[in-house]
């Protein structure tokens, strides 16, 4: 027999008594008194409850529990006095430690993130979203709220052919777009439609090379220079290259217009697939816009996007613009239902996109992004001028090239000023090849260099300078000052 009381009144919260077994119901409660006692759930001094309450929640004979509340007074577990009640005694009682998964010690947060990739959460434009999320609400057609397509809303895949063609020189109809919860999510469905191995650019995201192999694709690296991905490299064995040609990650620049039809030119020839990751395509401060490489051949070129770094990372929604071929299978590859991005964002998000919001907030955001960069590379100029920073013309981001052998150190150092910073080699492939090994063929034509990767989105207004000053005092003494490219002036006003 199994018997359960909801002990609410003994400690202010639940804890059940289990009178199991059969026998002297008495006696079983007393063991389960005992027990409680002994592993600590009932503490000394606690108060039990009235025995004609216990009683009838155990739904026991009143004499049964006084029974055994005096029984267990008299051996010493229980103590009771005139006005005052049952209680634990107030003795040492030998407790039977409960085991709990122990709980991990808490990491001390860094007090300031320059960690590239996130912009500032607090610059979300909440108000003008609000006002289309009840626009699109308002609107919306019944089907909205049934099962979801996993093509994904038409409303936001035709404001965003509209969107992509005047702002990236994209070539695709809403139908050949198909929207997903994001980069990564796009490069899954990719890896299990297109196969590997794929060929991707020697610096980039490591989580991505890492989600590429969970699913059976390998990646070798290509070598990058000034101008990019070293394209030469490909070979009819690459099923795909992954690229961000508009601003490589993290190294900074474009990639050169040569490479880009050589890249192209690869993909027609091998009936290979380029994967165009354009994950910051909107943000360029002193240089026209550079179009996307699908528009040169939408039939070889998937451009994969989302809204992560323009808008925020918690709406969950990407997108990826296909070769007609690859529609059908990248939709059944999502299944019969969508599954991973909310209809009613992807709505709202349509209606911010149509009604001129979203070509506003990027533009707020260019300015801010671009007014950052300028404070972090005045900032080295003044107290670090040995430091050569590139890759500043656009993006989040930008890397500050160290003397050999001090990266580690600076990371390091900068742990201890409270700053959390990525060292260059973090997102350097494991393939890579080493400087002393390097051919000058297939593997980078530039040493493998020591830098850091300075995210200069994520900090709020205030705590920015202060976080620049952390990264100064983390940086190595140099030697004269290096020649980092100025920021141009500003050029002739273009798209948004």
């Amino acid at each position: 027999m199994n018997s359960w009381v909801n002990s609410a009144e003994i400690l202010g919260s639940d804890l059940p008594l289990e009178l199991s077994g059969t026998g002297n119901r008495r006696a079983l409660l007393m063991d389960a008194l005992r027990e409680a006692v002994r592993s600590g759930r009932l503490a000394p001094g606690t108060r039990l409850p009235p025995y004609r309450s216990l009683a009838a929640d155990l739904g026991l004979a009143r004499n049964t529990v006084a029974d055994a509340y005096a029984e267990l007074v008299a051996e010493g577990w229980l103590a009771a006095r005139q006005g005052s009640g049952t209680r634990v005694a107030e003795r040492a009682v030998p407790v039977t430690p409960v085991h709990r998964p122990r709980t991990p010690e808490r990491v001390a947060r860094p007090v300031h993130d320059l960690v590239q990739g996130q912009p500032d959460p607090s610059v979300f434009p909440r108000t003008a979203w609000l006002a289309s999320a009840r626009r699109a609400l308002a609107a919306a057609p019944d089907d909205a709220f049934g099962p979801g397509d996993p093509h994904g809303r038409p409303e936001l895949r035709r404001a965003l052919a509209g969107y992509l063609a005047r702002v990236r020189g994209v070539r695709a109809s809403p139908e050949r777009i198909v929207l997903c919860s994001g980069a990564a999510h796009g490069l899954r469905l990719l890896a299990d439609v297109v196969g590997g191995p794929w060929a991707a650019e020697e610096y980039g995201l490591p989580f991505h090379r890492e989600l590429l192999a969970s699913h059976g694709v390998g990646t070798r690296p290509l070598g990058v220079d000034a101008d990019g991905a070293r394209v030469d490299g490909l070979t009819r064995r690459d099923r795909a290259v992954l690229l961000t040609p508009a601003h490589q990650f993290p190294t900074g620049g474009p990639l050169h217009p040569a490479r880009r039809a050589a890249v192209v030119d690869w993909a027609r020839a091998t009936g290979g697939l380029v994967v165009e990751d354009d994950y910051d395509g909107e943000f360029r401060y002193d240089r026209q816009p550079v179009g996307a490489v699908q528009g040169l051949d939408p039939e070889h070129v998937v451009l994969v996007g989302s809204v992560s770094k323009s808008l925020s990372p918690a709406l969950r929604i990407g997108w990826m613009v296909l070769p007609q071929r690859l529609v059908g299978p990248v939709v059944a590859a999502k299944g019969e239902r969508e599954q991973f991005s909310s209809a009613t964002e992807q709505l709202t998000l349509a209606d911010f996109v149509e009604s001129g919001a979203y070509d506003k907030q990027v533009r707020r955001m260019r300015q801010r992004h671009r007014r950052r960069r300028d404070q972090l590379v005045a900032a080295l100029h003044a107290r670090a001028p040995h430091v050569r920073v590139t890759g500043i013309a656009a993006g989040l981001h930008a890397v500050l090239e160290l003397p050999p052998g001090t990266e580690r150190s600076a990371v390091r150092a900068a742990a201890w000023q409270g700053l959390a910073v990525e060292g260059l080699g973090d997102y350097l492939h494991p393939g890579a090849e080493s400087p002393s090994r390097s051919t000058g063929t297939a593997a980078s034509l530039v040493p493998h260099r020591d830098g850091l990767v300075v995210g200069y989105a994520t900090p709020a207004e205030a705590a920015y300078p202060e976080a620049l000053d952390a990264l100064c005092r983390s940086l190595p003494p140099g030697g004269p000052p290096a020649a980092t490219p100025a920021p141009a002036s500003p050029p002739p006003p273009a798209a948004p």
